[in-house]
């Protein structure tokens, strides 16, 4: 009986040296002898590479930051006209309550903070979406000036608990390396939550305000909960570590025991009385200021120029989408430059887009383009930098308080500028004044962050040199 032998069915392989070769290299493998094909089998050393569990966190945190950004921040405007129309409103009357949430939000994130510490994101979010969905449904069924501020108030309560500090926390505590890219895609969430407000405006337009809001609040609910179930603490708790980075058993003990040193070495009161904490977060409170206005009273701005309802809608939604670009962008470019430059370039860019929004108001309805870019980019890399500075040099063990007591004091900023910005509407019937004024305190702004002091080693703070030795030190891992 003949016996098969391998030239019979592999082409020219047949020396033994290129079938050892096969053989060493891990492509076949041999279970009897060479010239039986029957007792030879494919050998797969590959295998799919599990994705790391922080970026399912990330993608999570992304559609709830695009959702509930939305429909609470970006999709605001869409109803001030609505409202004056039906109530006879006046627009600071109405964008009071933009201020009334961002001074709950602004009260509650440090607490807030604290409790994403200890008790982890998910908790906090699970109730935030609940909280937030009852709050819709209440704004759904305003009939006075009392129960609008009051809806409000609830969606403050429950913005906080799924709002910036908690999302960021979550991803935060997820990387080390990445940090910047995961946090700029992540926090594009709210980016992409322009991509809303026309959606939002046409959901009053087809279904009156009311209604709309009811459909929002639904959809808070069937969407957000899903995903809040997703998110987990610290990678730690579940046999991972930041950025999935594996042990190596060759690692320096040493180099070791540096890493859990800088991941832990400033506390939240040590933080707070750091000059680089308050010239950043001083910085950052005129920006949201800034933000906050133009967000408000974007469409109601654009219809007092002349600019139809359908156009001014999607122009605000082109804001947040533009951010993208800032938030990724920037973000890179904070994980490779001294980050004080980088948020004052961003800073010099919102200068210069409030200006192009001022002078449309003069007839030159072109610079509506040129503020798209850089008042988008400008304040979507500040929204990034501001995470990738606490998490690279206050750590990651108070990052939720340390960026609470941020945002808190940032919201000093968030509350008054929408009712500032309307009152000086209804006074002089344009907007025009209150965003050359703005311009002028971004200039202010960036007076701050230029001055900001270096890092240095002192009060357990790492240098950048001495954070990219340590870095390189730990090669593989």
């Amino acid at each position: 009986m003949h016996t098969p032998h391998i030239s019979d069915t592999i082409g020219d392989c047949t020396r033994a040296s290129t079938l050892t070769e096969l053989f060493s290299n891990g492509l076949l493998c041999q279970t009897t002898n060479y010239r039986d094909l029957r007792a030879m089998r494919l050998k797969l050393h590959w295998k799919p590479r599990r994705v790391f569990y922080g970026w399912w966190i990330v993608g999570a945190c992304f559609l709830i930051s695009l959702y509930a950004g939305g429909v609470i921040f970006y999709g605001f405007t869409a109803i001030i006209e609505p409202l004056a129309n039906e109530f006879g409103w006046s627009y600071a009357q109405i964008s009071l309550a933009a201020s009334l949430r961002g001074l709950e939000m602004g009260l509650l994130a440090p607490l807030v903070g604290m409790l994403v510490d200890r008790l982890g994101p998910r908790r906090l979010l699970i109730g935030g979406v609940i909280t937030t969905c009852l709050g819709l449904t209440v704004l759904s069924r305003t009939t006075s000036l009392a129960v609008f501020y009051g809806a409000f108030v609830i969606l403050a309560i429950g913005m906080s608990a799924c709002s910036s500090t908690v999302l960021m926390t979550a991803v935060a505590n997820w990387f080390r390396r990445r940090i910047g890219m995961a946090m700029g895609i992540m926090i594009c969430g709210y980016g992409f939550s322009g991509l809303l407000v026309p959606v939002i405006a046409n959901l009053v337009d087809i279904y009156e305000w009311r209604l709309a809001i009811a459909i929002l609040a639904a959809g808070m609910l069937a969407i957000c909960l899903p995903l809040a179930l997703l998110v987990r603490h610290k990678p730690e708790h579940y046999g991972y570590h930041p950025d999935g980075e594996v042990e190596n058993p060759g690692t320096s003990q040493d180099i070791l025991v540096q890493t859990e040193t800088a991941e832990l070495h400033v506390g939240t009161k040590q933080a707070l009385k750091s000059r680089i904490f308050w010239h950043i977060t001083l910085a950052l409170l005129c920006q949201a200021m800034i933000v906050s206005s133009v967000v408000t009273h974007v469409m109601p701005y654009l219809s007092s120029i002349g600019i139809a309802r359908a156009s001014s809608s999607l122009i605000a939604m082109v804001i947040p989408l533009a951010s993208i670009a800032g938030r990724l962008g920037l973000g890179w470019l904070g994980d490779r430059l001294d980050k004080r430059r980088v948020i004052a370039g961003a800073l010099a860019m919102i200068c210069g887009g409030l200006l192009c929004f001022a002078f449309a108001a003069s007839g030159a309805l072109w610079l509506i383009v040129p503020f798209l870019i850089l008042f988008g980019v400008g304040y979507g890399g500040n929204n990034t930098l501001r995470a990738s500075v606490i998490r690279e040099f206050f750590g990651r063990s108070n990052f939720g308080a340390i960026h609470g007591f941020m945002i808190g004091t940032m919201a000093v900023g968030g509350i008054a500028g929408p009712p500032l910005a309307g009152w000086v509407f209804d006074n002089w019937d344009s907007y025009q004044p209150i965003w050359f004024v703005f311009a002028g305190l971004a200039i202010v702004a960036i007076l701050v962050v230029v001055t900001t002091p270096p890092l240095t080693p002192q009060s357990g703070q790492l240098t950048s040199r001495d954070r990219g030795t340590l870095m390189n030190g730990l090669g593989a891992r």
